[in-house]
């Protein structure tokens, strides 16, 4: 299989990050995963985006959209890929000990690729007791290399056999789960948290909000209890909360198949 790393195309064994890039030391960077389907990559546009305002967060330079576009393209054909997951890692490049970063730094740019296609599953979850999103932080509103809360909060709801955690902001209400946007029906529509809760802005829920499949609304884990439906969903899949916290939920499998029609769309 081959990488693409700084510029080129090297195979996974010939690829080489330095023991002292600020990625692997510190977290220092920020990643986008995209799907890939028929040798197009989705809302190419938008990860670009969403990478680049990361990047003004922590003050890092991010790739153009074209030199992505171009890599990509590289990379897919070198592993004979039509349907496929992209990874790219954006990270500030080597530096010195210590957290301020260099002042003339040089990203390392990782763009990996695997076979894969959007899937739609059914879950069980639990509500994280060990992690808070923090709204009044600004890295809730970055894609940052920096996943440990995720990965304790999954690690959590791995202990109490289920596949994935909600995790609660400051003030109780629900923000996400650790890898994925919430969806919730009710009798007056289909809701998901405000980006001010501590939700990151997922690819997924600007298509759903855009298309105004779902409003914007503070919501409690008492409101996904009591609703008609719930889901998770980000770039690569669709899953269906089938229980909660040892609760089953209802199913709106009307909801279900509307989402997984327009989440497959690749425009």
């Amino acid at each position: 299989m081959f990488v693409w790393l700084n510029g080129a195309l090297r195979t996974h064994d010939e690829a080489r990050i330095s023991p002292a890039d600020r990625g692997f030391t510190l977290g220092d960077g920020v990643f986008e995963t995209m799907r890939v389907v028929d040798g197009r990559v989705c809302h190419l546009p938008r990860h670009m985006a969403r990478l680049a305002a990361g990047g003004v967060v922590l003050g890092l330079p991010v790739p153009a959209e074209q030199t992505v576009q171009g890599a990509a393209t590289a990379l897919l054909g070198a592993n004979g890929l039509d349907n496929a997951v992209l990874r790219l890692s954006v990270t500030r490049g080597e530096g010195p000990r210590g957290l301020l970063p260099p002042v003339h730094a040089t990203p390392t740019v990782l763009l990996t690729a695997v076979a894969g296609v959007f899937t739609v599953s059914s879950v069980q979850v639990v509500t994280s007791r060990l992690i808070r999103r923090d709204e009044a932080s600004p890295l809730s509103y970055v894609k940052s290399l920096n996943y440990l809360p995720g990965i304790l909060a999954r690690q959590e709801a791995e202990r109490l056999g289920a596949q994935d955690a909600l995790l609660l902001n400051t003030h109780g209400r629900v923000a996400e789960s650790t890898i994925s946007t919430l969806l919730v029906a009710t009798d007056a529509g289909l809701f998901t948290p405000p980006v001010a809760e501590g939700a990151l802005a997922g690819i997924a829920r600007q298509i759903v909000l855009e298309r105004q499949l779902a409003r914007e609304a503070p919501l409690g884990v008492a409101d996904l209890v009591a609703a008609r439906g719930v889901w998770l969903i980000n770039s690569l899949s669709l899953r269906v909360v089938r229980v909660l916290d040892g609760q089953e939920l209802r199913v709106d499998e009307a909801w279900t198949t509307r989402l997984e029609h327009s989440l497959c769309q690749t425009a």
